[in-house]
Protein backbone atom coordinates (compact mmCIF):
# COMPACT_ATOMS: atom_id res chain seq x y z
CA UNK A 1 0.00 0.00 0.00
CA UNK A 2 2.37 2.72 -1.06
CA UNK A 3 0.21 4.76 -3.11
CA UNK A 4 1.00 8.19 -2.57
CA UNK A 5 -1.94 10.63 -0.92
CA UNK A 6 -2.71 12.64 -4.40
CA UNK A 7 -3.56 9.26 -5.27
CA UNK A 8 -6.97 8.34 -3.50
CA UNK A 9 -9.16 8.44 -6.18
CA UNK A 10 -7.46 5.52 -8.59
CA UNK A 11 -7.21 3.61 -5.01
CA UNK A 12 -8.56 0.23 -6.45
CA UNK A 13 -9.20 -1.07 -3.13
CA UNK A 14 -11.05 1.51 -1.56
CA UNK A 15 -12.97 2.17 -4.30
CA UNK A 16 -14.62 -1.60 -4.29
CA UNK A 17 -14.99 -0.68 -0.63
CA UNK A 18 -16.52 2.45 -1.12
CA UNK A 19 -18.66 1.21 -3.52
CA UNK A 20 -19.56 -1.71 -1.10
CA UNK A 21 -20.76 0.59 1.90
CA UNK A 22 -22.58 3.10 -0.58
CA UNK A 23 -24.58 0.19 -1.45
CA UNK A 24 -24.85 -1.28 1.68
CA UNK A 25 -25.89 2.50 2.84
CA UNK A 26 -28.40 2.98 0.61
CA UNK A 27 -30.07 -0.49 1.43
CA UNK A 28 -30.10 0.37 5.11
CA UNK A 29 -31.50 3.91 4.21
CA UNK A 30 -34.19 3.02 2.34
CA UNK A 31 -35.45 -0.20 4.36
CA UNK A 32 -35.42 2.38 7.32
CA UNK A 33 -38.27 4.15 5.43
CA UNK A 34 -40.24 1.26 4.72
CA UNK A 35 -40.35 -0.36 7.73
CA UNK A 36 -40.96 3.15 9.51
CA UNK A 37 -43.96 3.78 7.41
CA UNK A 38 -45.22 0.43 7.10
CA UNK A 39 -45.11 0.16 11.29
CA UNK A 40 -46.66 3.35 12.06
CA UNK A 41 -49.38 2.26 9.15
CA UNK A 42 -50.17 -0.82 11.02
CA UNK A 43 -50.04 0.78 14.65
CA UNK A 44 -50.08 4.07 14.58
CA UNK A 45 -48.21 4.37 17.71
CA UNK A 46 -44.77 6.57 18.07
CA UNK A 47 -43.55 4.08 20.79
CA UNK A 48 -43.60 1.42 18.13
CA UNK A 49 -41.37 3.68 16.25
CA UNK A 50 -38.91 4.03 18.75
CA UNK A 51 -38.82 0.05 19.77
CA UNK A 52 -37.28 -0.56 16.44
CA UNK A 53 -34.29 1.18 17.72
CA UNK A 54 -33.96 -0.43 20.73
CA UNK A 55 -34.53 -3.92 19.08
CA UNK A 56 -31.36 -3.54 16.81
CA UNK A 57 -29.96 -1.92 19.90
CA UNK A 58 -30.21 -4.98 21.92
CA UNK A 59 -28.15 -7.85 19.89
CA UNK A 60 -25.50 -5.09 19.65
CA UNK A 61 -25.18 -5.01 23.38
CA UNK A 62 -25.01 -8.91 23.97
CA UNK A 63 -22.45 -9.45 21.07
CA UNK A 64 -20.17 -6.63 21.89
CA UNK A 65 -17.55 -8.92 23.21
CA UNK A 66 -17.88 -11.67 20.51
CA UNK A 67 -18.02 -9.34 17.65
CA UNK A 68 -14.57 -7.84 18.53
CA UNK A 69 -13.42 -11.13 19.57
CA UNK A 70 -14.39 -12.59 16.11
CA UNK A 71 -13.14 -9.55 13.99
CA UNK A 72 -9.39 -9.37 15.66
CA UNK A 73 -9.12 -13.13 15.19
CA UNK A 74 -10.77 -14.05 11.51
CA UNK A 75 -10.47 -12.49 7.93
CA UNK A 76 -12.39 -9.21 8.56
CA UNK A 77 -13.34 -9.04 4.90
CA UNK A 78 -14.73 -12.63 5.59
CA UNK A 79 -16.54 -11.32 8.63
CA UNK A 80 -18.15 -8.42 6.98
CA UNK A 81 -19.19 -10.28 3.44
CA UNK A 82 -21.44 -12.80 5.96
CA UNK A 83 -23.06 -9.97 7.96
CA UNK A 84 -24.19 -8.30 4.48
CA UNK A 85 -25.50 -11.47 3.23
CA UNK A 86 -27.51 -11.96 6.39
CA UNK A 87 -28.62 -8.55 6.25
CA UNK A 88 -30.01 -10.15 2.36
CA UNK A 89 -31.56 -12.54 4.12
CA UNK A 90 -33.78 -9.92 6.23
CA UNK A 91 -34.93 -8.10 3.52
CA UNK A 92 -35.23 -11.34 1.61
CA UNK A 93 -37.61 -12.13 4.85
CA UNK A 94 -39.27 -9.43 4.55
CA UNK A 95 -40.10 -9.03 1.04
CA UNK A 96 -42.11 -12.33 1.82
CA UNK A 97 -44.08 -11.90 5.08
CA UNK A 98 -45.37 -8.70 3.16
CA UNK A 99 -46.35 -10.44 -0.10
CA UNK A 100 -47.67 -13.07 1.77
CA UNK A 101 -49.85 -11.29 4.06
CA UNK A 102 -48.48 -11.94 7.33
CA UNK A 103 -46.56 -8.96 8.05
CA UNK A 104 -47.20 -7.62 11.45
CA UNK A 105 -45.44 -5.68 14.41
CA UNK A 106 -43.96 -8.80 16.14
CA UNK A 107 -42.86 -10.39 12.42
CA UNK A 108 -40.85 -6.77 12.00
CA UNK A 109 -39.59 -6.91 15.40
CA UNK A 110 -38.20 -10.25 15.16
CA UNK A 111 -36.59 -9.70 11.70
CA UNK A 112 -35.15 -6.27 13.19
CA UNK A 113 -33.63 -8.31 15.88
CA UNK A 114 -31.49 -10.52 13.23
CA UNK A 115 -30.44 -7.25 11.81
CA UNK A 116 -29.15 -5.74 14.63
CA UNK A 117 -27.32 -8.84 15.06
CA UNK A 118 -25.89 -9.08 11.43
CA UNK A 119 -25.19 -5.15 11.70
CA UNK A 120 -23.08 -5.42 14.98
CA UNK A 121 -20.65 -7.31 12.92
CA UNK A 122 -21.10 -5.09 9.90
CA UNK A 123 -20.15 -1.96 11.70
CA UNK A 124 -17.41 -3.25 13.51
CA UNK A 125 -15.64 -5.48 10.90
CA UNK A 126 -16.05 -2.01 7.95
CA UNK A 127 -14.64 0.27 11.02
CA UNK A 128 -11.37 -2.24 11.05
CA UNK A 129 -10.89 -2.82 7.41
CA UNK A 130 -10.27 0.71 6.54
CA UNK A 131 -6.69 1.21 7.88
CA UNK A 132 -5.53 -2.50 5.94
CA UNK A 133 -7.17 -0.69 2.80
CA UNK A 134 -5.21 2.19 2.65
CA UNK A 135 -1.57 3.44 3.41
CA UNK A 136 -1.45 5.21 7.29
CA UNK A 137 -1.27 8.76 5.11
CA UNK A 138 -4.40 8.63 3.25
CA UNK A 139 -6.27 7.71 6.32
CA UNK A 140 -8.49 10.86 7.11
CA UNK A 141 -9.18 11.31 3.78
CA UNK A 142 -10.16 7.84 3.30
CA UNK A 143 -12.42 8.12 6.55
CA UNK A 144 -14.16 11.12 4.46
CA UNK A 145 -14.49 9.04 1.54
CA UNK A 146 -16.00 6.17 3.27
CA UNK A 147 -18.47 8.56 5.71
CA UNK A 148 -19.33 10.56 1.88
CA UNK A 149 -21.08 6.98 0.93
CA UNK A 150 -23.17 6.74 3.81
CA UNK A 151 -23.88 10.63 3.47
CA UNK A 152 -24.58 10.24 -0.59
CA UNK A 153 -26.82 7.06 0.55
CA UNK A 154 -28.67 8.75 3.17
CA UNK A 155 -29.91 11.35 0.13
CA UNK A 156 -30.42 8.37 -2.37
CA UNK A 157 -32.04 5.96 0.31
CA UNK A 158 -34.24 7.60 1.77
CA UNK A 159 -35.82 9.55 -1.49
CA UNK A 160 -35.48 6.44 -3.69
CA UNK A 161 -37.26 4.42 -0.55
CA UNK A 162 -40.00 6.60 -0.53
CA UNK A 163 -41.05 6.31 -4.72
CA UNK A 164 -40.34 2.79 -4.30
CA UNK A 165 -42.75 2.50 -1.21
CA UNK A 166 -45.54 3.22 -3.74
CA UNK A 167 -44.91 0.79 -5.83
CA UNK A 168 -44.93 -1.35 -2.28
CA UNK A 169 -42.96 -1.86 0.83
CA UNK A 170 -41.73 -5.84 -0.68
CA UNK A 171 -40.35 -3.72 -3.95
CA UNK A 172 -38.30 -1.61 -1.40
CA UNK A 173 -37.30 -4.74 0.59
CA UNK A 174 -36.61 -6.90 -2.59
CA UNK A 175 -34.48 -4.23 -3.71
CA UNK A 176 -32.23 -3.88 -0.30
CA UNK A 177 -31.83 -7.30 -0.70
CA UNK A 178 -30.14 -7.15 -4.30
CA UNK A 179 -28.11 -4.35 -2.74
CA UNK A 180 -26.91 -6.14 0.28
CA UNK A 181 -26.12 -9.19 -1.99
CA UNK A 182 -24.15 -6.53 -4.51
CA UNK A 183 -22.20 -5.48 -1.44
CA UNK A 184 -21.22 -9.00 -0.30
CA UNK A 185 -19.41 -9.40 -3.63
CA UNK A 186 -17.57 -6.09 -3.74
CA UNK A 187 -15.84 -6.95 -0.10
CA UNK A 188 -14.90 -10.12 -1.53
CA UNK A 189 -12.96 -8.60 -4.29
CA UNK A 190 -10.85 -6.38 -1.53
CA UNK A 191 -7.92 -6.96 -0.56
CA UNK A 192 -7.27 -6.19 2.89
CA UNK A 193 -3.72 -6.15 5.06
CA UNK A 194 -4.16 -7.88 8.25
CA UNK A 195 -1.77 -8.28 11.14
CA UNK A 196 -1.86 -12.27 11.84
CA UNK A 197 -4.19 -12.32 14.75
CA UNK A 198 -2.48 -13.93 18.08
CA UNK A 199 -4.11 -16.78 19.56
CA UNK A 200 -3.79 -16.14 22.30
CA UNK A 201 -5.44 -18.48 25.60
CA UNK A 202 -8.91 -17.44 26.89
CA UNK A 203 -9.18 -14.84 29.54
CA UNK A 204 -10.95 -12.14 31.13
CA UNK A 205 -7.70 -10.21 29.92
CA UNK A 206 -8.43 -10.84 26.57
CA UNK A 207 -11.99 -10.59 26.35
CA UNK A 208 -12.31 -7.24 27.56
CA UNK A 209 -9.12 -5.87 25.88
CA UNK A 210 -11.14 -3.32 24.09
CA UNK A 211 -12.98 -1.99 26.78
CA UNK A 212 -9.55 -1.60 29.25
CA UNK A 213 -7.93 0.14 26.24
CA UNK A 214 -10.51 2.71 26.03
CA UNK A 215 -11.04 3.48 29.96
CA UNK A 216 -6.96 4.19 29.74
CA UNK A 217 -6.80 6.28 27.08
CA UNK A 218 -8.86 10.02 27.70
CA UNK A 219 -8.32 10.57 24.47
CA UNK A 220 -10.43 7.58 22.89
CA UNK A 221 -13.17 7.40 26.04
CA UNK A 222 -13.82 10.96 25.68
CA UNK A 223 -14.24 11.00 21.88
CA UNK A 224 -17.12 7.83 22.26
CA UNK A 225 -18.22 8.93 24.93
CA UNK A 226 -18.84 12.56 23.62
CA UNK A 227 -20.75 10.91 20.77
CA UNK A 228 -22.73 8.84 22.40
CA UNK A 229 -24.42 11.17 24.52
CA UNK A 230 -24.86 13.64 21.67
CA UNK A 231 -26.25 10.79 19.18
CA UNK A 232 -28.56 9.77 22.36
CA UNK A 233 -30.08 13.01 22.77
CA UNK A 234 -30.31 13.87 19.42
CA UNK A 235 -32.08 11.07 18.49
CA UNK A 236 -34.96 12.45 16.50
CA UNK A 237 -35.02 10.50 13.19
CA UNK A 238 -36.99 8.25 14.38
CA UNK A 239 -39.85 10.97 14.64
CA UNK A 240 -39.84 11.85 11.25
CA UNK A 241 -42.51 9.83 10.27
CA UNK A 242 -44.82 11.73 12.48
CA UNK A 243 -43.28 15.03 11.27
CA UNK A 244 -44.17 14.14 7.90
CA UNK A 245 -47.89 13.11 8.59
CA UNK A 246 -48.63 15.37 11.12
CA UNK A 247 -46.86 18.28 11.52
CA UNK A 248 -45.68 19.25 7.68
CA UNK A 249 -48.84 16.94 6.00
CA UNK A 250 -46.82 15.08 3.08
CA UNK A 251 -46.32 11.37 2.30
CA UNK A 252 -43.72 9.10 1.67
CA UNK A 253 -42.05 10.96 -0.56
CA UNK A 254 -42.19 14.07 2.23
CA UNK A 255 -40.34 11.46 4.55
CA UNK A 256 -38.11 10.36 2.09
CA UNK A 257 -37.24 14.01 1.66
CA UNK A 258 -36.81 15.10 5.37
CA UNK A 259 -34.41 11.69 5.81
CA UNK A 260 -32.08 12.73 2.90
CA UNK A 261 -31.96 16.44 4.37
CA UNK A 262 -29.53 15.84 6.98
CA UNK A 263 -27.59 13.93 4.46
CA UNK A 264 -26.83 16.51 2.23
CA UNK A 265 -25.27 18.98 5.00
CA UNK A 266 -23.13 15.76 5.73
CA UNK A 267 -22.21 15.06 2.11
CA UNK A 268 -20.94 19.13 1.37
CA UNK A 269 -18.90 18.57 4.32
CA UNK A 270 -17.25 15.19 3.96
CA UNK A 271 -16.21 16.23 0.03
CA UNK A 272 -14.22 19.83 1.77
CA UNK A 273 -12.94 17.22 4.27
CA UNK A 274 -11.74 14.98 1.34
CA UNK A 275 -10.02 18.30 -0.39
CA UNK A 276 -8.91 19.71 2.85
CA UNK A 277 -8.54 17.20 6.10
CA UNK A 278 -8.60 18.76 9.15
CA UNK A 279 -5.07 19.21 9.97
CA UNK A 280 -5.29 21.44 13.50
CA UNK A 281 -7.12 22.06 16.75
CA UNK A 282 -8.82 18.75 16.13
CA UNK A 283 -9.81 18.30 19.69
CA UNK A 284 -11.84 21.86 19.72
CA UNK A 285 -13.49 21.40 16.25
CA UNK A 286 -14.89 18.43 17.75
CA UNK A 287 -16.21 19.73 20.39
CA UNK A 288 -17.56 23.03 17.97
CA UNK A 289 -18.79 20.74 16.07
CA UNK A 290 -21.15 18.86 18.70
CA UNK A 291 -22.15 22.04 19.84
CA UNK A 292 -23.15 23.13 16.82
CA UNK A 293 -25.37 19.99 16.03
CA UNK A 294 -27.29 20.56 19.04
CA UNK A 295 -27.97 23.89 18.14
CA UNK A 296 -29.57 22.74 15.03
CA UNK A 297 -31.57 20.21 16.77
CA UNK A 298 -32.83 22.73 18.75
CA UNK A 299 -34.11 24.75 15.55
CA UNK A 300 -35.35 21.58 14.34
CA UNK A 301 -37.22 21.37 17.17
CA UNK A 302 -38.87 24.69 17.09
CA UNK A 303 -39.78 24.81 12.96
CA UNK A 304 -43.04 24.89 12.22
CA UNK A 305 -41.27 26.02 8.73
CA UNK A 306 -40.57 23.16 6.16
CA UNK A 307 -38.05 24.70 4.29
CA UNK A 308 -36.38 25.74 7.61
CA UNK A 309 -36.61 22.24 8.92
CA UNK A 310 -34.69 21.07 6.08
CA UNK A 311 -32.06 23.62 6.66
CA UNK A 312 -31.93 22.78 10.41
CA UNK A 313 -31.49 19.10 9.27
CA UNK A 314 -28.58 20.01 6.82
CA UNK A 315 -26.86 21.68 9.49
CA UNK A 316 -27.80 19.04 11.93
CA UNK A 317 -26.28 16.55 9.67
CA UNK A 318 -22.64 18.45 8.25
CA UNK A 319 -22.50 19.36 12.30
CA UNK A 320 -22.42 15.67 13.01
CA UNK A 321 -20.23 14.52 9.90
CA UNK A 322 -17.61 17.31 11.10
CA UNK A 323 -17.65 15.27 14.03
CA UNK A 324 -17.60 11.50 13.24
CA UNK A 325 -14.64 11.79 11.08
CA UNK A 326 -12.89 12.77 14.12
CA UNK A 327 -13.67 11.04 16.17
CA UNK A 328 -13.62 7.99 13.76
CA UNK A 329 -9.71 8.66 12.91
CA UNK A 330 -9.11 9.39 15.95
CA UNK A 331 -9.94 6.07 17.39
CA UNK A 332 -8.43 4.10 14.66
CA UNK A 333 -4.70 6.29 14.72
CA UNK A 334 -5.15 5.56 18.78
CA UNK A 335 -5.76 2.08 18.47
CA UNK A 336 -3.27 -0.74 17.85
CA UNK A 337 -4.56 -3.25 15.13
CA UNK A 338 -4.48 -6.08 17.82
CA UNK A 339 -7.08 -4.43 19.58
CA UNK A 340 -8.46 -2.43 16.91
CA UNK A 341 -11.95 -5.29 16.57
CA UNK A 342 -12.57 -5.00 20.10
CA UNK A 343 -11.93 -1.31 20.80
CA UNK A 344 -13.91 -1.09 17.19
CA UNK A 345 -16.88 -3.32 19.04
CA UNK A 346 -17.12 -0.50 22.31
CA UNK A 347 -17.43 1.84 19.01
CA UNK A 348 -20.06 0.07 17.33
CA UNK A 349 -21.64 0.24 20.44
CA UNK A 350 -20.99 3.71 22.15
CA UNK A 351 -22.10 4.99 18.84
CA UNK A 352 -23.47 3.08 16.07
CA UNK A 353 -26.22 2.24 18.04
CA UNK A 354 -26.66 5.14 19.92
CA UNK A 355 -28.57 6.09 16.56
CA UNK A 356 -31.22 3.14 18.22
CA UNK A 357 -30.96 3.67 21.73
CA UNK A 358 -31.33 7.35 20.47
CA UNK A 359 -34.63 6.65 18.73
CA UNK A 360 -36.08 4.40 21.24
CA UNK A 361 -35.73 7.75 23.73
CA UNK A 362 -37.18 10.16 21.17
CA UNK A 363 -40.55 7.79 20.76
CA UNK A 364 -40.48 7.36 24.30
CA UNK A 365 -40.49 11.09 25.12
CA UNK A 366 -42.94 12.05 22.32
CA UNK A 367 -45.41 9.68 24.01
CA UNK A 368 -45.11 11.29 27.22
CA UNK A 369 -44.38 14.55 26.47
CA UNK A 370 -45.27 14.92 22.89
CA UNK A 371 -42.92 15.35 19.95
CA UNK A 372 -41.64 18.98 19.84
CA UNK A 373 -40.97 19.12 23.68
CA UNK A 374 -39.05 15.45 22.73
CA UNK A 375 -36.93 16.84 20.24
CA UNK A 376 -36.25 20.10 22.22
CA UNK A 377 -35.15 18.33 25.53
CA UNK A 378 -32.45 16.52 22.96
CA UNK A 379 -30.96 19.68 21.73
CA UNK A 380 -30.45 21.20 25.15
CA UNK A 381 -29.37 18.33 26.48
CA UNK A 382 -26.69 17.84 24.08
CA UNK A 383 -25.12 21.52 24.11
CA UNK A 384 -25.00 20.82 28.32
CA UNK A 385 -23.07 17.69 27.38
CA UNK A 386 -20.60 19.06 25.07
CA UNK A 387 -19.96 21.93 28.10
CA UNK A 388 -19.23 19.00 30.67
CA UNK A 389 -16.79 17.08 28.69
CA UNK A 390 -14.75 19.81 27.77
CA UNK A 391 -13.87 20.03 31.98
CA UNK A 392 -14.22 16.22 32.33
CA UNK A 393 -11.95 15.42 29.06
CA UNK A 394 -9.34 18.37 28.72
CA UNK A 395 -6.85 15.95 26.84
CA UNK A 396 -9.43 15.69 24.20
CA UNK A 397 -9.96 19.50 23.89
CA UNK A 398 -6.03 20.15 23.53
CA UNK A 399 -5.99 17.48 20.39
CA UNK A 400 -3.76 19.56 17.94
CA UNK A 401 -3.16 16.57 15.30
CA UNK A 402 -3.96 13.10 14.40
CA UNK A 403 -0.74 12.22 16.08
CA UNK A 404 0.10 8.74 14.20
CA UNK A 405 -1.01 10.09 10.51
Amino acid sequence: MSEPPSSIWRHGPLMRFWLARTATSIAFQMQAVAVGWQLYDLTANPVDLGLVGLIQFIPVLLLILITGQVVDRHDRRIVLALAQAVEAAGALALTLATLLGVIDARVIFAIVFVLGAARAFDMTAQQTMLPGVVPAALLPRAVAVVASSNQAATIAGPALGGVLYIAGPSVVYLTCCALSLAATLLVLSVRVEQATARREPFSMTVLFAGVGYIRNNPIVLGALSLDLFAVLLGGATALLPIFARDVFAVGPWGLGILRAAPAVGALAISVVLMHAPLRNHVGRSMFAAVAAFGAATVVFAWSTSLALTLAALAVLGASDMFSVVIRQTLVQVETPDAVRGRVSAVNTLFVGTANRLGDFRAGLMAAWLGTVPAVLIGGAGILVVAAVWMKVFPALYRVERFSRV
